[in-house]
């Protein structure tokens, strides 16, 4: 239990170290770049349509679309995008003074 409250707790603090260097934002534009790459943005497009349809554009609301098709888009990023931003994310926490010992270094 110790054990994971101190990894949540280095999880909060490589995150907020992200957020103050600027690096979050460039691993979120990296992110959307790799997936508009890959067509993983009109295969979520298509889904939404299939699920607007399926249901009926009367009876749809946002939540239930998103509800519908945020599962299937999770599943669906490609393992080399998710691998990629791993690393960098690796890379930057290893970088980050504080974090000597980080749970994200265990290959």
């Amino acid at each position: 239990m110790a054990d994971m409250d101190r990894n949540r707790r280095m999880v909060a603090i490589a995150k907020q170290n992200l957020i103050e260097s600027g690096e979050r934002e460039q691993l979120i534009q990296l992110l959307r770049t790799r997936l508009l790459e890959c067509g993983w943005r009109d295969q979520v497009v298509m889904q939404c349509k299939d699920v607007v349809r399926d249901v009926g554009v009367e009876n749809i609301t946002l939540d239930k679309l998103i509800a519908e098709v945020t599962p299937k888009a999770r599943q669906s990023v490609p393992d080399s995008v998710k691998r990629e931003l791993l690393q960098k994310i690796k890379t930057s926490v290893s970088n980050q003074s504080s974090f000597s010992t980080s749970p994200f270094n265990h290959n």
